[in-house]
């Protein structure tokens, strides 16, 4: 789930911020974000490359559309913010953490650069909290769950 920050006068924009705005974070915590992202991102890619198939392509496309149209409906949170579903985890169980992280990243780009969703000198820390903790987090989540679930059920 990510928090929304309150009004749009943290945003500058005609709605709520749903993501990091401009001029939130430091230049220095704001590169470190993108770091993270690029070396991320670069992990990501060479693992799905060795793994891709003719089946995975279809997936990551609606995967992708998915986790972008259910990151477009926010619920009411506490103390006047909003939330909406992430959907990382979701994609790393059915595709893989590495693809997961791809798809994610497109989806929160998109967001950033088209919809305004966000910051562009937030969207390295953006990415990286949503599109690659999300899906480390869930994947080590349902890992963990699988190892301590009986093999088979009868």
């Amino acid at each position: 789930m990510s928090m929304t920050l309150p009004g749009p006068e943290v945003a500058g924009a005609a709605g709520p911020a749903l993501h990091i705005p401009d001029g939130f974070l430091s230049t220095p915590v704001a590169t470190a974000g993108y770091v993270v992202f690029g070396v991320a991102l670069a992990v990501a890619l060479r693992q799905t490359d060795r793994k891709i198939g003719p089946r995975t392509v279809p997936l990551m496309g609606v995967m992708g559309a998915f986790i972008f149209a259910a990151q477009m409906m926010n619920f009411p949170v506490a103390g006047g913010t909003s939330g909406h579903l992430l959907g990382g985890a979701m994609a790393a169980v059915l595709v893989g953490p590495s693809t997961a992280i791809l798809c994610l990243t497109v989806v929160l780009l998109v967001q950033g650069l088209l919809m305004a969703d966000g910051g562009v000198t937030a969207l390295g820390t953006n990415i990286t909290l949503m599109g690659l903790i999300g899906v480390l987090v869930g994947w080590l989540v349902f890992r963990g769950v699988l190892a301590v679930l009986p093999r088979r059920v009868s």
